[in-house]
């Protein structure tokens, strides 16, 4: 597993940081086909790194309300993001930087593939929802709480850095194990280029869904 800490200091999590992740979801649904083949050794229900737990069947789909990861204090609210005029993710409002960003289009958190979730690493005064994100690691739990009342808890596998420099979006954001209900968390990463006013890579959080629970105050 590679890790890399987001770099602070109050900046800004900019367009071009975010057109990277662009670049990869156009890539991925219009030129890349099929699935990617398992890593060797799992199957539809073993578990991607040895000692986690073995894979829950997907669920049906549901709208995310909330995104909880307790190992690293993230509680959020989601809303569903398109993509703007030039053909960019719409991430967070920069007046909302604990608000995670799920993009609509993709897959429902639960349902089978690989739902994507995106936030800010900080703002210009302070950090943002995901800025401790690269401080998760595997075996950390992922809650995400279901307009049907059911939470959807899912397992982290791995945590990289994917420098921007011969990204491979199949790589970063295709589903791993064919049949499986997958998560993405995805913020920026790496160092911070002052001239280029960007971030140099993205930090993304894999997770698969291991159980389901019931929401407290949802009726069985």
């Amino acid at each position: 597993m590679t890790e890399g800490k987001a770099s602070g200091g109050g900046r800004l999590l900019t367009f071009a940081a975010w057109s990277v992740l662009v670049l990869g979801l156009w890539l991925w649904g219009r030129q890349i086909t099929g699935v990617p083949a398992p890593v060797a050794g799992q199957a539809g229900g073993a578990a991607a790194v040895p000692g986690l737990p073995a894979a829950h069947a997907p669920l049906a789909g549901s709208l995310p309300q909330r995104v909880d990861v307790p190992s690293i204090g993230i509680q959020a609210p989601v809303i569903s993001r398109g993509l703007d005029a030039d053909g960019a993710i719409e991430p967070p409002p920069y007046g909302s930087p604990g608000t995670v960003g799920w993009w609509g289009d993709g897959t429902r958190p639960g349902a089978a593939g690989a739902a994507l979730m995106v936030g800010h690493v900080d703002t210009k005064s302070k950090p943002a929802v995901f800025y401790g994100l690269s401080s998760a690691h595997p075996g950390d739990k992922v809650r995400v709480v279901r307009a049907d009342g059911s939470v959807a808890e899912f397992t982290i596998e791995d945590v990289r850095v994917y420098e921007r420099a011969g990204f491979d979006p199949h790589k970063a954001y295709g589903q791993r194990v064919e049949g499986r209900a997958e998560l993405r968390l995805v913020t920026c990463g790496g160092s911070y280029d002052k001239t280029a006013k960007e971030y140099t890579a993205n930090v993304v959080v894999s997770a698969y869904l291991t159980g389901v629970g019931v929401r407290p105050g949802t009726a069985a």
